[in-house]
C-alpha cells in the first residue's frame, strides 16, 4: 500500500526554522514528483513547493528564498527546510506524490494522486 507520512512539524517563533520530512512506504519515490502543500484555517489549500525525479524544483513566490526542497532517494524521503518562518506560514502541511516524467514539476494539488495525512506547523510568538 502506497503511503506518505509527514514529520517535523510543530510550534516555532517567527524567524525560526523547521524541517519537514515526507517518508514514503510501499513504493519508491525515484520516479515521482513530490509536492508540498499547506492549508491555513479558513483558506484554500495552496502549493508550496515541488521537486521532480531529476531534482528540478519549483517554489511559490511567498516562500522563495526561505524554503528549500530536497530529496534523498536512498532514504525514500523528501525534505522541506523552512527558514525565516512567518506567522502566515502557519497551517497544515501535506506532502503528495505523483508519477512524473516532465522536466518541470507543478504545485497544483489536483495533479497529485497520493497524499499524506498532514502535519501542523504553527508560527507564533
Amino acid at each position: 500500500q502506497l503511503q506518505l507520512v509527514e514529520s517535523g512539524g510543530g510550534l516555532v517563533q517567527p524567524g525560526g526554522s523547521l524541517r519537514l520530512s515526507c517518508a514514503a512506504s510501499g513504493f519508491t519515490l525515484n520516479y515521482y514528483a513530490i509536492g508540498w502543500f499547506r492549508q491555513a484555517p479558513g483558506k484554500e489549500r495552496e502549493g508550496v513547493s515541488c521537486i521532480n525525479s531529476r531534482g528540478s524544483t519549483n517554489y511559490a513566490d511567498s516562500v522563495k528564498g526561505r524554503f528549500t526542497i530536497s530529496r534523498d532517494n536512498a532514504k525514500n524521503t523528501v525534505v522541506l527546510q523552512m527558514n525565516s518562518l512567518k506567522p502566515e506560514d502557519t497551517g497544515v502541511y501535506y506532502c503528495a506524490a505523483q508519477l512524473w516524467y516532465q522536466a518541470v514539476c507543478v504545485t497544483e494539488g489536483h495533479r497529485y494522486a497520493y497524499w499524506g495525512q498532514g502535519i501542523q506547523v504553527t508560527v507564533s510568538s
